[in-house]
């Protein structure tokens, strides 16, 4: 009776035990987690060894050294959602579960508790009569924003009005704009030099 007993009682914790095999890449622990690649796909592990985030093509990868992977910052990683043939770029927590939506033209990793992000924004600008709809024109600015999604601070007061979707060049706008502190960022204008702006 006593070997069931000790038998019934180990079973649970040997379930428990998870081996990941035929993985591609195992990046270094950052903000306590680590990136894993099998195939095409990135999934993240604890420091347990155990899968946090399952395996998915949507995390975007940052350089880091002389490797390339997923990273968490602050708490939330980066990913990219093809709509009409365009990337747009939010994040996620540590569940995978999605915190800011997909809605920016490109985005940078998270750091002070804010990021930098091309944000898009649509304006009418008159009504077609013939084809019966308005017509549109979309901008961007460069944007702080906050651990909400929330713009607190636009970087750039010049819109700019390249259509995504004219853009032979596939990859997303460069932002040009750079941390320095928790509350100072660097703003490189159109003539390549850089100012200095305090963010609230």
């Amino acid at each position: 009776m006593k070997k069931l007993l000790i038998t019934l009682v180990l079973i649970p914790f040997l379930g428990i035990a998870q081996t990941i095999e035929n993985l591609e890449y195992i990046s270094p622990f950052n903000n306590e987690v680590a990136a894993i690649k099998k195939g095409n796909e990135w999934g993240f592990i604890d420091q347990d060894g155990k899968v946090i985030i399952d395996f998915r093509n949507d995390l975007v990868l940052t350089k880091t050294g002389n490797a390339t992977y997923p990273i968490f910052s602050n708490e939330k990683c980066l990913i990219a959602h093809q709509k009409d043939g365009i990337l747009y770029y939010g994040y996620i927590d540590k569940t995978g579960k999605t915190v800011i939506t997909p809605q920016f033209l490109n985005a940078t990793n998270f750091e002070y508790d804010k990021a930098l992000v091309l944000k898009v924004e649509k304006e009418t600008i008159g009504y077609n009569d013939i084809f019966n709809k308005d017509v549109v024109s979309y901008h961007y600015f460069e944007v702080v924003i906050d651990k909400q999604g929330k713009a607190i601070d636009h970087l750039t007061q010049l819109a700019i009005h390249i259509s995504p979707k004219d853009k032979e060049d596939k990859n997303p706008p460069t932002i040009t704009s750079k941390f320095l502190s928790e509350n100072l960022v660097a703003i490189k204008d159109s003539n390549k030099k850089w100012r200095l702006k305090k963010i609230e």
